[in-house]
């Protein structure tokens, strides 16, 4: 089982690694359109690394109301838990 720390770390590598963003930009509270200036385009290509690293895929619906970096390590751990 994944912590959030654990998707956080991750998911800062693969903003890091995609985007070339620099580790110190990216924290919990960085607005991905905002802070790390990620556009449409770029948030597939994140849904896609997720899917990859996962195995599973976010709904697009559901990362609409994504904003923060924080939102999306939310949104992933809700996808990688086990259902109840």
């Amino acid at each position: 089982m994944q912590t959030r720390d654990d998707i956080f770390n991750t998911l800062r590598d693969a903003l890091v690694e995609l985007f070339e963003l620099d580790p110190d930009r990216v924290s919990l509270e960085s607005n991905l359109y905002q802070d790390l200036e990620i556009d449409s385009i770029d948030a597939v290509d994140l849904i896609d690394h997720i899917k990859r690293q996962t195995g599973k895929k976010i709904a697009a619906e559901e990362f609409k109301s994504v904003r923060t970096v924080s939102d999306v390590v939310e949104a992933v751990y809700r996808l990688v838990q086990p259902a109840a």
